[in-house]
């Protein structure tokens, strides 16, 4: 039965990325704008326009394009060429992708320690004020708007204290005199397994600002949900039973609560991180961070159709991926999930 389930959800993640190409080809065909005319530059010959419009397939009828598009990205994973950096867009994804992953990855770790520490705090300590306190300071976490948040940071630790750089990955002298050689494209990473320690300490400083943007909008949720999760499972019967027969007070609310308030934790954690994948555009453009969502924003601003529909696919493909994961964990928590 458990091999059913999996297999079920497989199927349903492939067809749902289907899904997804389709919509994205449907809705490269009807947005303003015309690929040719852009990759054509500002001056566009129109014998040239025809020319570009017939190399990229335009002027075949539409299902005719959309199965040549199909059979491209799904046999060769061929995403199209960029017409503004010339370049294949997988090759751009391949170039801008390693930053947003480290920044994501950053984030989400802190997300999900301080969240669910801080949720279980607050469920454990149930109306008391350090539980008015955290609900309090979610609530603003929710409320406040990213940029907003981004910047103030900028004008006060970057502008007025000077304490932290505002943009970008590293600074630019320890680009240039301490450059690191080629790797995964993870500064961290790398810099650790090539023992650049300067490398590394700037590439750290440069996280700070855009990883505490990301970690206090977010957090709130995860520790919201981590509490009302705990606060289902501690008016349990059985954990009321082991509170009266003299269960200590830690083992009862991390391995017996917590292991049944993880579905819920699971989840959320998984919704996260693809919101965060696909929503670093404003963080990522107010700290002129190279990544996906600053790519994104540029291809829209040039109506770089193919750039934008690489975009989509990839995002597309990590929510999917990111939900099938979450499923597959969430039958080894609770077995039960297993045949539903």
């Amino acid at each position: 039965m458990t091999w059913t389930y999996l297999v079920r959800r497989l199927l349903l993640a492939i067809l749902s990325f289907f899904g997804v190409l389709v919509c994205t080809f449907v809705l490269s065909q009807v947005v303003p704008g015309d690929p040719a005319v852009v990759a054509a530059g500002r001056s566009p010959d129109p014998a040239v326009v025809a020319r570009i419009r017939s190399e990229m397939g335009l002027d075949k009828p539409l299902h005719e394009q959309l199965g040549i598009y199909l059979s491209r990205v799904l046999l060769r994973f061929d995403l199209g060429r960029s017409v503004v950096t010339k370049r294949p867009v997988i090759e751009d994804l391949r170039r801008y992708f390693p930053a947003t992953i480290e920044l994501v990855t950053v984030s989400l770790l802190f997300i999900t320690v301080i969240g669910v520490w801080v949720g279980i705090v607050s469920a454990t300590k149930r109306n008391a004020p350090i539980d008015h306190a955290i609900r309090a300071i979610t609530l603003s976490g929710i409320s406040m708007p990213e940029f907003w948040l981004a910047i103030m940071l900028q004008l006060l630790f970057a502008r007025s204290l000077r304490l932290l750089p505002v943009d970008g990955r590293v600074a630019i002298d320890v680009l240039i005199g301490s450059p690191l050689r080629d790797g995964t494209g993870l500064y961290i990473v790398d810099s650790l397994l090539q023992g650049n320690w300067r490398f590394l300490g700037s590439s750290l400083l440069h996280l700070v600002l855009p990883v505490f943007t990301l970690t206090f909008s977010l957090v709130a949720y995860v520790v919201r949900l981590a509490r009302a999760a705990m606060l289902d499972v501690l008016g349990q019967d059985y954990i009321r039973t082991a509170t009266a027969i003299g269960v200590g007070r830690l083992k009862v609310v991390y391995k017996h609560a917590l292991r049944n308030a993880l579905i819920p934790i699971l989840t959320i954690v998984g919704m996260v991180y693809g919101f965060l994948l696909g929503g670093t555009v404003l963080v990522e453009l107010i700290f002129s961070w190279p990544g996906i969502g600053r790519y994104a924003a540029n291809a829209v601003f040039t109506v770089d159709a193919p750039a934008i529909m690489g975009v989509t696919i990839l995002g597309s493909m990590i929510i999917i991926s990111l939900n099938l994961i979450v499923d597959v964990l969430c039958t080894f928590v609770n077995p039960t999930v297993r045949y539903t």
